[in-house]
């Protein structure tokens, strides 16, 4: 992908509405995350939450096809939140998978409801078992509160590089009086074996500042390797309602420059995501890059689908 390239997305449609079931789904079907193997279908990892709004793993299986795409049964629940007073004990909510050697690494947000703030969260790690499900790999966070971060952190994506393991997550820099009074950034952190890590300092991805002064937030990072070298992430905005930004990095991750402008979802939304996009993930795949997203409510009305259609080198 050009680095200064105008990318322009086409809605393909969506591809879960929540349906709710008795027990572990009741709503939402949020952060969609996809898993690309080297043959058959993509499958995509998706959060539900039950009756008591607590959080677990779901997965379909997506036959795509150029424009066309066919959805397979839901499956679930693939892991749970964890117990009372655990740090993800209100929820868990997968963003990356990393294949190492014969494992598959899940890299997840757990998080737990608060009193006199909404809500904590914090990275947890799991791994794949052989009937689909997922353990957890520590029942403490592998990346948690520290001088760099010390109010809350998650939507973890993860990159394997030839020397270590980048990831990239959103991290509170303020927490103000209301719900919706807080900084939310992208901050990074590295390691040597994907389970030990270390935090970097500073800002990945800054808020948007004098350009667009009501944003308060940046989340779910997802970064990409481009042929040239350089490295693509999209994420989600908010300013409050969401919306889908671009950034670029051209030092492997250490710098971004934002380039949310370059960032077009054409077609006419649908009722579902008539107000808001948020939440995506790109990937790779047959030859096209694909984009899941989630439309209005964060996950209440299900996740789409989106295929890069042109991109234009801008001016």
């Amino acid at each position: 992908m050009m680095v200064s390239a105008k990318q322009v997305w086409r809605r393909l449609g969506r591809v879960i509405e929540p349906k709710p079931t008795d027990g572990w789904w009741r709503s939402h079907a949020s952060y969609p995350t996809a898993l690309v193997r080297k043959t058959g279908p993509v499958t995509i990892f998706f959060s539900v939450r039950d009756g008591f709004n607590k959080s677990s793993l779901a997965s379909i299986e997506l036959d795509i096809d150029g424009d066309r795409f066919q959805a397979g049964p839901v499956r679930g629940p693939l892991f749970m939140h964890g117990p009372r007073g655990g740090f993800d004990a209100d929820g868990v909510t997968v963003t990356s998978f990393v294949q190492q050697d014969e494992r598959l690494l899940a890299y997840y947000l757990g998080w737990t409801t608060g009193v006199s703030v909404p809500f904590t969260n914090f990275i947890g790690l799991a791994e794949a078992q052989s009937d689909g499900t997922f353990k957890r790999l520590s029942s403490a966070p592998i990346v948690g509160r520290s001088p760099e971060n010390p109010f809350t952190l998650g939507y973890p994506w993860v990159m394997k590089t030839s020397g270590e393991f980048r990831m990239w997550f959103g991290s509170h820099l303020f927490w103000g009086e209301s719900g919706l009074e807080m900084n939310h950034v992208v901050k990074q952190a590295r390691s040597v074996d994907g389970l030990l890590w270390t935090q970097m300092p500073g800002v990945a991805v800054p808020l948007a500042g004098e350009v667009d002064a009501a944003e308060f937030a940046v989340s779910r990072p997802v970064v990409l390797q481009e042929p040239e070298g350089s490295l693509s992430m999209w994420y989600a905005r908010r300013n409050p309602q969401y919306c889908i930004g671009y950034a670029v990095s051209v030092d492997q991750g250490l710098s971004w420059q934002r380039k949310d402008e370059l960032f077009t979802l054409e077609g006419k939304p649908d009722a579902w995501e008539s107000q808001e996009t948020t939440y995506p993930c790109v990937f790779d795949f047959n030859g096209n890059r694909y984009m899941l997203y989630n439309g209005n409510g964060y996950g209440r009305t299900g996740f789409g689908l989106a295929r890069l259609e042109i991109q234009v080198q801008a001016h």
